[in-house]
């Protein structure tokens, strides 16, 4: 759709351009809060014969968005969130809360005036711009704090971030330093630290150890004793057959077993 601006707007054009936009944007926007008409030929002429009057009024609200910036321009306001360490907030920080604080200082604005380029997702103090008018755009400033006490040291340009990690670093170091010494100590008495006396008994545990499952073993699955040489001569038929094993003497005329003396045959 094409209109007829009667204003500057940002980022289309100034007054008296024809610009082309989303009808939706036309109908919603720019033409209900008379900022643009439909590019009708009736809406030429009459633009042209307004044009004198419609710069007038611009001046005017300029002038006027000028002298109500000047009680905005600079503004604080604090914004009390959680956070992570790292200065990641569990959320974020809206418009609508921009819009909430800067209420409560009663500095009357719009939401739609309010203009975050990025939501605001961490610690710090970021800046926000309030655009009263078309040519006039005030800053001020959202301070975003873990507490009362960090947004008054950012609010004097203290990191609070980047000191908590560098506590940290020197807590880290301390603490380092004094496990040194402690160890130095230890050593210069003639004793071995902790660690060290602690490894020795493992490893002495650790071979006692090693013998008993030895013993263990050799208990459970013992050396086979090795067989005692027998003289063949010895030997009998079923001899080291129990007592299951056959008589070979009860059977008639069976030889007899080796090394045993032949029947006397009878008279």
């Amino acid at each position: 759709m094409d209109v007829i601006l009667l204003e500057r707007v940002d980022k289309l054009g100034n007054m008296g351009d024809v610009v082309s936009v989303k009808p939706g944007f036309a109908r919603n926007f720019l033409i209900p809060q008379d900022k643009a008409l439909r590019a009708t030929k009736a809406n030429r002429v009459r633009f042209e014969a307004e044009r004198e009057y419609l710069e007038q009024r611009n001046a005017e609200n300029a002038e006027k968005a000028a002298q109500d910036g000047k009680s905005i321009d600079g503004t604080q306001v604090t914004m009390i969130r959680r956070a992570g360490d790292t200065g990641q907030l569990y959320g974020s920080v809206s418009v609508r809360d921009i819009y909430e604080s800067l209420m409560l200082k009663d500095i009357s604005v719009k939401r739609n005036q309010i203009i975050v380029d990025q939501p605001i997702k961490t610690l710090g103090v970021h800046d926000v711009m309030v655009r009263l008018h078309a040519e006039v755009s005030v800053p001020i400033t959202v301070n975003v704090a873990r507490s009362e006490d960090e947004a008054e040291r950012q609010a004097k340009g203290e990191d609070v971030i980047a000191t908590q990690m560098a506590a940290e670093r020197a807590d880290a170091e301390d603490a380092a330093q004094e496990r040194a010494e402690i160890v130095a100590e230890m050593f210069e008495g003639g004793e071995a630290p902790d660690e060290v006396a602690g490894e020795a008994v493992v490893e002495g545990d650790a071979s006692e150890l090693q013998a008993t499952e030895a013993e263990l073993s050799r208990a459970a699955h013992p050396d086979p004793i090795p067989a005692e040489k027998k003289d063949p001569e010895n030997v009998t038929l079923g001899g080291d057959l129990g007592n299951d094993s056959p008589n070979f003497e009860a059977i008639d005329g069976a030889n007899p077993a080796p090394n045993q003396p032949k029947r006397e045959e009878e008279e």
